[in-house]
């Protein structure tokens, strides 16, 4: 095996050292080098023996060995030991040795024998200072003592990266042997890991010096071939006394208890954050249709290729649902939302075929709802298609697309089962598994609250616009003489509840008539039985033909009493005959009045708190109505914005008017284009009454 040894000595088939940089070991003990004749008598002396002893060379040449290093008293036992050189000879000792100085040094040596080119035995005498040799061995035997009992791993690299040493720590974790692993390369003895970032890493130490400390590697072992670990590594280069490297130490610590907890909780942030962003879209508003689609749309392509929504047939017409694990017949199903994505990564719903949406249920609906539990297939088959698909149609259409996984989620909320998500992969190949499963369920828990409100909302809304609407006239006004009349009302959009608009035409005595529009503070189901209950009142006050500041008098001792109910009003009675009209305001927006040949121009009627207030007097206004004049009563909804004042709108609605104005079109007409065309996006519900003086009316 060719390469460096740990000295970085080149090394031949043999082992046998090469030509290269010496190591350091020598260097340590100063190990210094005397050569006797067979006499005794000293014939080399290195220099590391002139360092050793304080001898030069002349003065130690010739002399007798015994005489020269020992000390009188020990004359006798020197001379047993240098005197003669005996055939075959070789033996190890420690003595005194007596230095020029005058100082005794013990020195170590090992005596052998030579033979010159004459074939005269010579004698060979390796020395050192005893005390330097202890401690050498001392630093070797209690480095051993640290690597070979050591709980952390330790292992020495050449600079050519092979194994040179490995504790028994590292040897168990790693399940090989020393044996195993000595002069072989990483790759070759522990394939599964990262050898290559280890390589590298080592590689760097040796080139710069400089440490790399807590390297983390994951990977497989021979020791457990069959899981992860995880390992802290660090590196340090080995250099001799000149600073030549000599190799790389490693120790290896295993974190791999850390590095789960670890992994565990980013896992746990990542699932966090998955979660809170698929569900930050879904809920934006109250109407069902839209909350499902946005569930749908939160989990393509996050977790699924394909997904739907189905919501039992009950929960869709206004009951609630069985509860779980009731047993009962809960009905069939309806696909109000479905999602699919190409391989492309392009919206793929439009492409979907026939089959996988519509009414109905299947096997692992009805089982869902059943058990109020999700349902796991991690692979789909012909067996598993027939639990998935409503008919043997929506089975070819699943197989057509490819379904491998599948996981359905019921949607539960409040104690009931409203339907259930199910969610598809085609072109995915990674089957659905438990982290899935727990995704979803958090996400569709969160998302079924969402859906539950909607649903909800969406009953309490038509129950308020049933209410509001059968409190509404139900015909189209009588159109008395002189005077043209046209009303609409539009309730509030999707997004918010109902309010307690309303209008109402009166017939008075003399021709006249009573024009009411009218907004009860608040919203929904309360507010429309309020505005019932002001707008028959008002019907019954209008009989006694009392003047609009005294009807709207005791319209606000009616309001009062009805539990902090509060109402804007306006109340005018036109008079086509006379061409007049008087009006009184309970705190609402001023009427708009449009002249032959003048522009729109709003009605300044006294100010006055809304109705049930209390206490408060009514003011009233006359105005004229040549023929030809328009009068514009609405409510809020019509002008209101969330972005812009209130005056833009009422702006808006006179340049309206004014336009109107010289219009061939029926009245009715101009109202509907006004409901249709001005900005209602403050969501509010919205009444206008428009009234026009015809050619029977005349101008005092």
């Amino acid at each position: 095996m060719g390469g460096k040894d740990l000295w970085g000595q080149g090394a031949g088939p043999a082992g046998v050292r090469g030509a290269g940089v010496p190591g350091g070991l020598l260097d340590l003990l100063h190990a210094s080098a005397v050569v006797v004749d067979g006499s005794g008598r000293i014939v080399l002396w290195s220099p590391e023996a002139e360092e050793l002893f304080g001898y030069a060379a002349d003065e130690a040449l010739g002399a007798s060995v015994d005489e020269l290093l020992a000390s009188p008293e020990d004359l006798e036992h020197a001379h047993e030991r240098f005197g003669r050189i005996q055939v075959g000879e070789s033996f190890a000792g420690v003595f005194p040795a007596r230095c020029k100085d005058g100082s005794t040094r013990l020195v170590e040596y090992r005596k052998g024998r030579l033979h010159d080119p004459d074939g005269r035995v010579l004698g060979l005498a390796l020395a050192a200072d005893e005390g330097t040799v202890r401690r050498v061995e001392g630093d070797l035997a209690l480095s051993e003592l640290l690597i070979d009992q050591s709980p952390v791993g330790l292992a020495v690299f050449d600079t050519d990266l092979r194994w040179m040493r490995i504790n028994s720590a590292l040897t168990t974790a790693n399940g090989v042997s020393e044996r195993e692993v000595r002069g072989r390369r990483l790759e070759d003895t522990l394939p599964d890991l990262d050898t290559g970032a280890i390589e590298s890493a080592m590689r760097q130490v040796l080139r710069t010096g400089e440490p790399i400390l807590d390297q983390r590697t994951v990977g497989r072992t021979p020791l457990d071939p069959d899981h992860d670990h995880a390992w802290s590594e660090s590196y340090y280069r080995i250099e001799d006394q000149r600073g030549h490297p000599l190799g790389v130490a490693v120790s290896v610590v295993d974190v791999t208890e850390r590095h789960l907890a670890a992994t565990e909780i980013a896992a746990a942030h990542r699932h966090l954050a998955t979660l809170t962003e698929a569900s930050s879209g879904i809920g934006s508003t109250l109407d069902l249709q839209q909350t499902v689609r946005e569930l749908a749309a939160a989990v393509v392509p996050r977790f699924a290729d394909l997904a739907t929504v189905d919501v039992l047939d009950s929960v869709v017409i206004g009951q609630r649902s069985l509860a779980p694990h009731s047993g009962g017949d809960h009905g069939g199903f309806r696909t109000l939302a479905v999602a699919a994505v190409r391989p492309d990564g392009s919206d793929g719903t439009a492409e979907l075929p026939d089959g996988l949406t519509g009414s109905g249920s299947s096997p692992l609906l009805c089982r869902s709802v059943r058990e109020a539990a999700p349902v796991l297939i991690p692979r789909v088959d012909d067996t598993a298609l027939r639990e998935l698909a409503r008919d043997e149609r929506a089975a070819e259409a699943l197989r057509g697309a490819g379904v491998r996984s599948a996981l359905a989620a019921p949607l539960l909320a409040r104690g009931s089962v409203l339907g259930v998500l199910t969610l598809y992969r085609t072109t995915d190949t990674r089957p659905f598994d438990s982290r899935d499963l727990q995704l979803v369920c958090e996400l569709v828990g969160r998302a079924a609250v969402s859906v539950d409100n909607a649903l909800l909302y969406g009953r309490e809304r038509e129950t308020a616009l049933t209410l509001q609407h059968s409190l509404l006239p139900q015909q189209p006004p009588d159109q008395p003489d002189g005077l043209e009349i046209a009303v609409g009302y539009r309730p509030a959009g999707s997004g918010t509840e109902v309010g307690g608009d309303w209008y109402d035409v009166l017939a008075l005595n003399d021709g006249r008539v009573a024009l009411v529009v009218g907004d009860v503070m608040g919203s929904g189901i309360r507010a429309a039985a309020i505005m019932g209950q002001l707008r028959t009142t008002t019907r019954a006050l209008a009989r006694l033909d009392l003047p609009p500041a005294e009807l709207l008098g005791h319209l606000d001792e009616t309001a009062a009493e009805l539990s902090e109910s509060f109402a804007t009003c306006v109340y005018a009675v036109c008079d086509p005959k006379r061409g007049t009209c008087v009006l009184s305001s309970a705190g609402h927006l001023p009427p708009v009045l449009v002249q032959p040949g003048q522009g729109a121009r709003l009605l300044t009627l006294p100010p006055a708190a809304p109705l049930g207030v209390g206490g408060v007097p009514f003011g009233t206004l006359e105005t004229k109505l040549p023929e030809g004049s328009l009068l514009a009563l609405y409510t809020d909804g019509l002008v209101e914005s969330r972005i812009e004042p209130i005056d833009v709108g009422i702006e808006a609605l006179c340049r309206a008017l004014e336009g109107a104005t010289g219009a061939t079109a029926s009245l009715q007409d101009i109202c509907d284009t006004l409901l249709d065309t001005l900005d209602q996006s403050s969501g509010d519900d919205t009444a206008l009454l428009l009234a026009r003086l015809g050619p029977a009316g005349g101008a005092e």
